[in-house]
């Protein structure tokens, strides 16, 4: 028989901050240990019956940290109730997906939970700041975490940033990288790139950021060095500059003018040699000693 047992008795009709207070992690433990005043019911759920949090912004678990907390599972159990609320199907995870995962894997049927009635807002919310005050989502999904919290529940980025504990200028930052292509932020989820690398790519035109951080990730490129060639891309071409025919026949152009005492010009197998007149123009022809007698 599932072990039950009620706690709290206010009702959920209060505002996000002052139902969770300033420290999230601290209100999830009062509810875990009986001392909120959220109302909620202690239970032994089956684990087939329960399903992921659609609000969670975590996509990626790392498999090797999965599969030590299922060998601690299958020896000392599951110490931690998880927190859920009903749904048309079973129940939706609030917090703890990591210990739902971590008993399936340890071959449990069953975990203890302590159900409590969210609103959908509520869970997106709880999730969102429980997985930012872990410190271990990657930027990809804080920043989706971030937009579906202000699409949904109507934060300023400035309001969002006090909520989550964050600079405005981080939360607009995080944001910004949402511009980027779907396959270069599935490599920051991947581990395959960094914040650092990808928003150094936001100034680029599509093909270009694809194109850079396909090479990053494959030559395991340095922030640095991908900061230097997005610089590169963006510094313009200089034209190369024709070599300048007049400086090589330079010594033969003086020695011609001096004889001439005139301009003369050598370029592209030609020589030009300036006459201001005809009476000027014979007297060049004189000195060349091409003048018929």
């Amino acid at each position: 028989m599932p072990a039950k047992g009620k706690t709290g008795g206010k009702a959920l009709g209060r505002g996000l901050e002052a139902i969770f207070g300033e420290n999230l992690n601290n209100a999830l433990e009062q509810i875990q240990n009986g001392q909120s005043e959220i109302p909620s019911t202690k239970e032994t759920v089956q684990l087939k019956d329960v399903r992921p949090n659609p609000y969670q912004p975590r996509t990626v678990f790392d498999e090797a940290k999965l599969q030590e907390l299922a060998e601690s599972i299958k020896a000392h159990g599951v110490f931690t109730p998880i927190l859920v609320k009903k749904s048309i199907r079973g129940y939706e995870i609030v917090t703890g997906e990591r210990r739902v995962r971590a008993s399936k894997m340890a071959g449990l049927t069953e975990i203890p939970a302590i159900i409590v009635d969210f609103t959908d807002d509520q869970m997106m919310e709880i999730a969102m700041l429980e997985n930012i005050q872990r410190e271990d989502l990657s930027v990809i999904e804080e920043a989706q975490g971030y937009s579906k919290m202000v699409e949904r529940l109507g934060y300023t980025q400035e309001q969002l940033a006090k909520r989550v504990g964050k600079s405005r200028e981080h939360v607009t930052n995080t944001m910004r990288l949402l511009k980027l292509p779907k396959e270069v932020q599935q490599m920051v989820i991947d581990g395959e790139l960094s914040m650092g690398h990808v928003r150094a790519l936001l100034s680029l035109e599509k093909d270009d950021i694809l194109k850079v951080a396909k090479k990053a990730a494959k030559e395991g490129m340095s922030v640095r060095a991908v900061e230097a060639l997005v610089k590169e891309l963006h510094t313009p071409k200089q034209p190369k500059q024709k070599k300048d025919v007049s400086s090589v026949y330079s010594y033969p152009q003086k020695l011609m003018s001096d004889k001439l005492s005139t301009k003369v010009t050598i370029t592209n197998k030609n020589i030009s040699i300036h006459f201001e007149n005809d009476d000027d123009l014979n007297r060049i022809l004189e000195l060349l000693n091409v003048l018929e007698d």
